[in-house]
């Protein structure tokens, strides 16, 4: 699917990001950081969603019935992708791109923001971003990166293309939640994919499989352009809506009516760093902010970790232990992503696990993280036109690229299953429970068990003692808050 690599060019550009060294040229960079935008867009559409809300309907609102804007929040989620990935590029050379993690938005807007008010919210994030930024300049998350076996290593790298893949289904509509009292998730819509956006969406998969198959550069690029085209021309036949049963999942292709204006960035800094540990609100303690703290803290530890051992094994870019050289820079830097998203309110950012597609076209240094970010940065002020774009249309390079890094399971010996089990419930949790911490936690734990069964117990990183304790905590914590509120 890639040309082959130029010669170096000996220009500024080539010698920062070390991009023929990486046996890449700054075709493929920009190419790739322009598909991983287009793979990650919907988070400027999805994170207002989720923590974005209405005081007057009482949608997301927290303790004093306060939301945020969702227009607020789409600029401030664009903002802070586009500085955390430019940043990361520039800083980690990795082709890494950043965003609002969907699992901690979700946590927000669910469990914490409602028991306290929204900036002592953000304020917990920037804690935890602090705490992350901390544990990476003293060395501790490379410590336990590191000391992570290379079955397991391989296994996250699977899982996160099972995971990607599922993320790619479940946005273009091909899975959707089951009935009320049947399965938990289902084919299309009522058991049946005859929807023309899913249509699509199929038709995305075969025609960017074949072009992967034939090893056509900028496959993936080429295959969102067609099937965004081929979006529009049957939107304007049938005049399809967003969110209803046979529309689009999220946005409606068609050449926007308007273009520019300046981004609303009034959340940012609106921030009570230390509000949730001041007694301010009747349900939230000391204690209880602190398990707060403690669950973002290990969420973004790993699934942050978890997604860079992924995306650097398909990039190529780990040696023959699984390490990424210079993953101890890396890691700091991620952790400012949580610093920066709550002081701008949107959210915790890190790592991207699409930032595959764009590895798939061959990006290997953070030029295409710049790529990407810069597109961010323009989206403040160009909202409606990476709308043109709908999710069936970029979904397709989901699933081609999780069948790509599927490709990693070779490296681990089924036959011993001792390596079997901790790989697969690796693999197979990160999907089915939409989270490659939990996928990471659960991996931890079954290999420090069969290891210790196998009497193997030498082959146990002290680290992975310590972490698996930790996951077991982190999974119990919903009975832990439970006994601290009693």
């Amino acid at each position: 699917m890639t040309e082959p690599a130029g010669k170096p060019t000996g220009g500024v550009i080539d010698r920062y990001f070390k991009i023929s060294e990486r046996g890449s040229t700054i075709t493929r960079e920009l190419r790739g950081g322009l598909v991983t935008f287009f793979a990650m867009a919907y988070i400027i559409v999805l994170n207002p969603i989720i923590i974005g809300g209405n005081a007057e309907t009482k949608t997301n609102i927290d303790a004093f019935g306060h939301a945020l804007d969702p227009n607020q929040v789409t600029a401030v989620t664009a903002l802070v992708a586009g500085v955390m990935s430019v940043l990361f590029g520039v800083v980690a050379n990795f082709p890494f791109a950043f965003a609002a993690g969907l699992g901690i938005n979700s946590l927000l807007a669910v469990t914490i923001a409602p028991q306290m008010s929204w900036p002592a919210a953000m304020g917990l994030v920037v804690i935890d971003g602090i705490i992350i930024v901390l544990l990476g300049l003293t060395g501790v998350r490379t410590a336990v990166f590191n000391a992570v076996p290379n079955e397991l290593k391989a296994a996250i790298a699977a899982g996160i293309g099972a995971f990607i893949a599922l993320v790619g289904l479940a946005n273009a509509g091909f899975v959707t939640h089951g009935p009320e009292h049947g399965p938990p998730v289902q084919l299309g819509v009522d058991g049946s994919i005859a929807t023309v956006p899913t249509l699509i969406f199929c038709i995305g998969v075969l025609v960017m499989g074949v072009l992967v198959v034939r090893r056509v550069p900028g496959g993936l690029l080429l295959g969102i352009v067609l099937m965004t085209v081929v979006s529009i021309i049957a939107q304007a036949f049938l005049d399809l809506k967003p969110g209803e049963k046979g529309g689009w999942a999220m946005n409606v292709p068609g050449l926007p009516d308007g273009v520019g204006g300046l981004p609303n960035l009034s959340l940012v800094g609106d921030v009570d760093l230390f509000g949730a540990f001041t007694g301010a609100f009747e349900h939230v303690s000391i204690l209880i902010a602190c398990v707060f703290v403690f669950t973002l803290v290990l969420s973004n530890f790993f699934d942050a970790m978890g997604t860079m051992t992924g995306l650097g094994k398909e990039a190529g870019l780990t040696d023959k232990e699984g390490n990424l050289p210079g993953i101890g820079k890396a890691l700091a830097v991620e952790g400012v992503g949580a610093v920066v998203g709550g002081a701008a309110s949107a959210s915790s950012n890190t790592v991207f696990v699409e930032s595959s597609s764009g590895i798939a076209e061959g990006a290997r240094t953070g030029l295409a993280n710049v790529v990407t970010g810069v597109l961010f940065l323009a989206a403040m002020f160009f909202t409606p036109l990476y709308k043109i774009v709908p999710m069936e249309a970029v979904a397709p390079a989901l699933i081609v690229v999780g069948a790509l890094m599927m490709a990693q399971i070779r490296e681990i010996d089924f036959s011993r299953f001792d390596y079997a089990l901790p790989a697969f419930l690796t693999i197979v949790v990160m999907p089915f429970t939409y989270s490659i911490a939990n996928g990471l936690g659960v991996g931890f734990i079954a290999w420090v068990v069969a290891q210790t069964a196998r009497g193997d117990i030498k082959k146990v990183h002290p680290l992975l003692w310590i972490v698996a304790a930790l996951f077991i905590v982190y999974f119990a914590r919903g009975p832990i808050e439970n006994l601290i509120n009693s």
